[in-house]
C-alpha cells in the first residue's frame, strides 16, 4: 500500500464543492472517478486538506489517497489527468508520502485569495471566476479594517450559520487588501478557517470600501461575536483556495 499527496486545481463552477454528494456534482467525485480507473473500477476514498464551497475555486488544494497498486507519482498524475478530461480538475502535482501523511490534519496553514474586479463593465472573460463590484472602493480603508482581525479571535461573526465546527475562535496569521487598477485582492492565510469566513470578511470589508462603514466598524462587528452584524456575504466566484502549507513540503 503507497499513499499520494495530489495538488488539484479545479474550477468550481460546475461543481456543488469539494465534497462527494449523493445528488450534485463535485470535485470529490471527479477524482475519484478518475482513480477508479486505476484501481480495477473501485474508486478509492479520497481526504483533502479543505472542503470548498459550491462555485470556489482552487489553485493548490491537497489531498491524498492510498493506492494498492505500484505506480510511479509522475505516471500517475498523467493518468489521472487523461480521465479528468474533459471536466475542470487538474492533478498539477504528485508525490508519494508517508503513511502518516494526511492532507488535513498534516496541514499548517491554508491561503486562500478573493478577486474583485472594480469596474461598471460587466466580466466577459472572467465571468464566474472574480466578483465584479461596479462603486469604486477604498483599498486603503478596507486594508486598514482588515488588520483588526489579524491574530486570534472569537471570529462568530464571520461564520456561517450552517457551520459544524466546535468552536468559532480562529487564529488568522495575516490579511492584506491591495488594490491595482481595477483589481482588488485580499489575500488571507491562517491554520484553519470557519465555513464561509473568508466571503463573510471580504463582503464586509466591500462595506467598508464602498463608504458604507468606517474602518472601525470591522473591529466592532468582531468583538460583538454576532452573525446578524456581519455584511453582506460575498459571492463565490472570486474565492480561491491557492496554498495549503505542509512541514516538510510534500511536492519540494
Amino acid at each position: 500500500m503507497a499513499r499520494f499527496a495530489l495538488k488539484i486545481e479545479y474550477h468550481g463552477g460546475p461543481f456543488a464543492g469539494w465534497q462527494r454528494q449523493a445528488d450534485q456534482p463535485s470535485v470529490q467525485e471527479a477524482v475519484e472517478r478518475a482513480l477508479a480507473e486505476l484501481n480495477g473500477g473501485q474508486p478509492p476514498t479520497i481526504q483533502a486538506a479543505g472542503r470548498t464551497d459550491a462555485g470556489v475555486h482552487a489553485k493548490g488544494q491537497v489531498a491524498h489517497v492510498d493506492l494498492a497498486r505500484d505506480i510511479h507519482p509522475s505516471k500517475l498524475a498523467d493518468a489521472l489527468n487523461a480521465h479528468l478530461r474533459p471536466a475542470p480538475v487538474a492533478i498539477v502535482a504528485c508525490a508519494e508520502v508517508p503513511l502518516t501523511f494526511e492532507a488535513r490534519f498534516s496541514a499548517r496553514a491554508r491561503h486562500y485569495r478573493f478577486e474583485i474586479v472594480n469596474r461598471r463593465g460587466n466580466l466577459a472573460l472572467e465571468a464566474g471566476l472574480a466578483w465584479r463590484v461596479p462603486v469604486r472602493l477604498d483599498t486603503a480603508a478596507m486594508d486598514r479594517a482588515a488588520q483588526a482581525l489579524t491574530g486570534h479571535h472569537d471570529f462568530s461573526t464571520f461564520r456561517d450559520s450552517e457551520c459544524q465546527a466546535d468552536s468559532a475562535m480562529r487564529t488568522l496569521s495575516a490579511i492584506s487588501v491591495q488594490g491595482a487598477g481595477e483589481r482588488v485582492t485580499v489575500e488571507c492565510h491562517a491554520p484553519s478557517f470557519l465555513h464561509r469566513q473568508v466571503r463573510s470578511i471580504v463582503g464586509s470589508l466591500v462595506e467598508v470600501g464602498r463608504g458604507r462603514q468606517a474602518p472601525e466598524w470591522i473591529t466592532e462587528i468582531l468583538a460583538a461575536a454576532d452573525r446578524s452584524l456581519c455584511g453582506p456575504v460575498a459571492p463565490p466566484d472570486g474565492l480561491y483556495l491557492t496554498r495549503v502549507d505542509y512541514e516538510p513540503d510534500p511536492f519540494s
